[in-house]
């Protein structure tokens, strides 16, 4: 009996006379390989990229940059070189622009495609990795904000307004401040009351 004795350990009250147990458990030496992916963690993943960074704004600029510039490049070559025959063509050609920096061949021939072909070659690399990189850095850079924290960040600003504010405003923030300062003292109260 001693020995199920040892493996609980009494924490604290969490309400008036309630009494909690906590069980130790060993904690495992080696975690599982895991074969299947998080799907759950992976679509709140995406989710999160596509609500909170400003990819899709990113993409969609990407992508039409890259129409716009196989339309250009199409309507330069179509005469002068019987490779670029279709727009088909010619967006491809400017995707695998995109990817070798123009290196790859057959290019345009004319000087106006020539021109196209470059700056969409060095744009479209440079929009499509800094479409990847600011969404990645944006969606580690948002900060993870609690409630509170949002509460608090428009009471400041509102304290920053002070002087633009109506008397309907300022009585909603007199009321918001005194709610929440009441609220942390009866917190407070409550703890030191639970200690003691």
């Amino acid at each position: 009996m001693k020995d199920n004795e040892s493996s609980y350990e009494t924490i604290g009250s969490t309400r008036l006379g309630d009494k909690a147990i906590r069980i130790k458990t060993r904690t495992p030496r080696r975690r599982r390989l895991r074969i299947a992916p998080n799907i759950p963690g992976l679509l709140r993943f995406f989710w999160d990229i596509a609500h909170e960074t400003p990819f899709i704004p990113l993409l969609l600029g990407l992508v039409t940059l890259w129409l716009v510039s196989a339309l250009g490049v199409y309507l330069a070559e179509r005469l002068a070189h019987e490779q670029f025959y279709s727009y088909g063509y010619a967006l491809w050609w400017t995707f695998t622009a995109m990817q070798t920096q123009g290196a790859n061949s057959p290019g345009p021939i004319t000087p106006l495609g020539m021109m196209i072909g470059a700056i969409w070659s060095v744009v479209g690399t440079v929009t499509f990795f800094g479409v990847i990189i600011a969404s990645i850095y944006a969606y580690y850079m948002v900060p993870r904000r609690r409630p509170s924290r949002a509460i608090v960040d428009a009471l400041q600003y509102n304290l920053d307004e002070i002087e633009y504010l109506s008397v309907d405003e300022l009585t909603a923030l007199r009321d918001t401040v005194t709610s929440i300062v009441n609220a942390r003292i009866s917190n407070i109260e409550k703890n030191s009351q639970n200690q003691s």
